[in-house]
């Protein structure tokens, strides 16, 4: 995200002086400033609706804004989805932000998801935050966090990036976390952003990648000014991006850095979002990283524990022009049904989100103009995103988090001038991606500074909801009320490591059509963790022939006379053999 200044316009930093200047302890009563008057209203007969305050979802990102331009206030923050307690629905943790002066804190929050049957049979949705008895409160000016099982007990683990010190806590299995973190050798004091994990060398344990920026510090911050000369916050051009770091798990409980082995820090830019996919389709599992203002990564894994840096090979490091765009969040999946996984990367306003197709052998064509991304997206500036099929017609749609990073013109002088609306386009199967954002439902009205999004089914009725943070503001809860269409939704379980089937292939087949292909994993977005389980809209064919899984080491299974509509939990080796990769 270059935070150059765009046409016409004074930098977002300006904004956040509005509101974030004054003395320390302003902040919170400027948010609500801030804020007030933008509760969505009803949402009847629409797709979406926001529901975070109703159902118990209470938190507002503190930026940590003194009027002193700190370049890490204007990222955060993040958001995960994950089961923590194992009861089989969604909880939720929040990344929360504090001023980056030392001593500073302020706690992140995890709240439980109480879902249960209601009255009447109809079940219902609320959230009670238990941070405190959990062990999760991480004091520091939090960025984004990572989901994953990392030490193979069956319970999803939290990895939590800072500008300052990571911690991972470790789920004990019995509703309490431990700080983990120095025992694991799983810190990275460096200003942190995006984490992920996989099993990139295919011993069935979880390995994390961490994603890191610039080498920004409150003694060395630059003072920087925007076109008409008033004091903004300084581009991250001002300071030197910072290599990533691969750590690799030796499956009792700790971590190696292999950042040099594996050939990861050969090239690196100004790192945002990372995701994970098997772009050339050997079986391996690689990594395409978002860079701010620099070529974006895409990390060809070469099968013997190193990597190789395709990007710029690719054609998805830089844009027609050959230069490199905003990259911030990151969507991977197979948008147009051929079995390989394309990349959607949100950009600034003017440069157009793209989206980039891949041919199955990670060559990547910028299809942003032809797919119909470019125009409605021209004037966002975007952050987390994923694919959802959220009509469950067999198509993955696109979900956007929009926020600007300079003063739209429009809005100068009002409270937080870079306010912008979230996004929904729609997939209809022929290779468009439509704007239905208008038609989507009060939520999509919100003008806010969204950053991360996650995605997944928090209710547990078939379809994907998406809970969005926003930059000094209040989270939201995007409820997918759509109706009609079937649907599965696929969870793997392992009884030895990698016990979620972390990087696994799940595929449905149905007569005469083609098989829809979903990867499982946490990754992708900004700062941001989704849904472990893979989730199918099956339109108007709901029979299925058979579900595939091709497990991350190369084994494939089948499992026959599948119902829709349902659940599925399918186990290891409780398939049909189909024949290893």
């Amino acid at each position: 995200m270059n935070r150059r200044n765009e046409p016409g316009e004074v930098s977002r930093r300006n904004a956040l002086y509005l509101f974030g200047l004054v003395s320390a302890g302003c902040c919170v009563g400027v948010s609500l400033l801030l804020w007030a008057g933008t509760e969505a209203p009803s949402a009847a007969g629409f797709p979406f609706r926001e529901v975070a305050g109703e159902v118990g979802l209470t938190f507002t990102h503190e930026n940590g804004a003194r009027g002193e331009y700190h370049l890490p206030e204007i990222m955060g923050s993040g958001v995960a989805l994950f089961d923590y307690d194992g009861d089989g629905d969604l909880d939720v943790y929040l990344v929360q932000g504090a001023p980056v002066e030392p001593g500073a804190k302020a706690q992140g929050r995890l709240f439980r998801n109480e879902l249960d049957a209601g009255t009447a049979g109809r079940r219902e949705l609320r959230f009670t935050d238990v941070t405190e008895g959990a062990g999760v409160g991480h004091n520091a000016p939090g960025m984004g966090v990572a989901v994953g099982d990392y030490d193979g007990d069956g319970h999803l683990d939290l990895y939590v990036t800072s500008y300052g010190s990571n911690v991972l806590y470790r789920n004990n299995g019995n509703g309490t976390f431990t700080d983990v973190t120095g025992r694991a050798n799983a810190d990275d004091p460096r200003w942190s952003t995006s984490a992920a994990f996989l099993d990139y060398d295919r011993d069935g344990d979880l390995d994390l990648y961490i994603v890191n920026y610039v080498d920004f510090t409150v003694a060395a911050r630059k003072v920087c000014t925007d076109a008409v000369g008033a004091r903004d916050y300084c581009s991250p051009s001002a300071y030197r991006p910072v290599p990533d770091r691969l750590l690799r798990n030796e499956g009792n409980g700790t971590f190696s850095d292999v950042t040099d082995a594996a050939g990861i820090s050969r090239t690196y830019g100004a790192g945002l979002g990372v995701a994970v996919g098997d772009y050339n389709g050997d079986g391996w599992l690689d990594l395409y990283v978002a860079n701010d203002a620099t070529p974006s990564g895409l990390w060809i894994n070469r099968q013997n524990g190193t990597f190789e840096d395709q990007g710029p090979l690719s054609g998805a490091a830089l844009n027609a022009a050959g230069r490199p765009e905003g990259s911030m969040g990151i969507a991977s999946g197979d948008y147009d049904g051929d079995g390989t996984e394309d990349l959607f990367v949100t950009n600034l306003t003017g440069e157009t989100h793209v989206l980039y197709v891949n041919d199955g052998r990670a060559n990547f064509e910028d299809r942003r103009a032809a797919a119909g991304v470019a125009g409605p997206t021209a004037t966002m500036t975007g952050f987390g995103t994923a694919w959802l099929d959220y009509d469950r017609d067999g198509w993955l749609d696109l979900i956007i988090a929009n926020g600007a990073v300079n003063i739209i013109a429009a809005l100068r002088g009002t409270p937080g001038p870079y306010r912008q609306r979230n996004q929904l386009l729609r997939n209809d199967g022929k290779g468009r991606l439509s704007d239905v954002t208008a038609g989507a439902g009060p939520a999509f009205q919100l003008m806010e500074v969204s950053r991360g999004l996650a995605a997944g089914d928090i209710d547990n009725d078939g379809d994907v909801d998406a809970v969005v943070t926003n930059n000094g503001g209040p989270v939201r809860l995007l409820l997918n009320e759509s109706t009609g269409a079937t649907w599965l939704t696929v969870r793997l379980v392992s009884a030895t490591v990698n016990r979620w089937g972390f990087g696994a292939r799940v595929g449905v087949a149905r007569k005469g059509l083609p098989t829809m292909w979903r990867r499982i994993g946490t990754d992708g977005s900004y700062l941001a963790a989704g849904d472990a389980r893979a989730h199918f809209g099956l339109g108007s064919s709901p029979e299925i022939e058979r579900v595939l899984v091709e497990w991350p080491d190369g084994v494939r299974e089948a499992w026959r006379d599948v119902r829709p509509d349902r659940q599925l939990t399918l186990e290891r080796g409780t398939g049909t053999p189909e024949g290893d990769r």
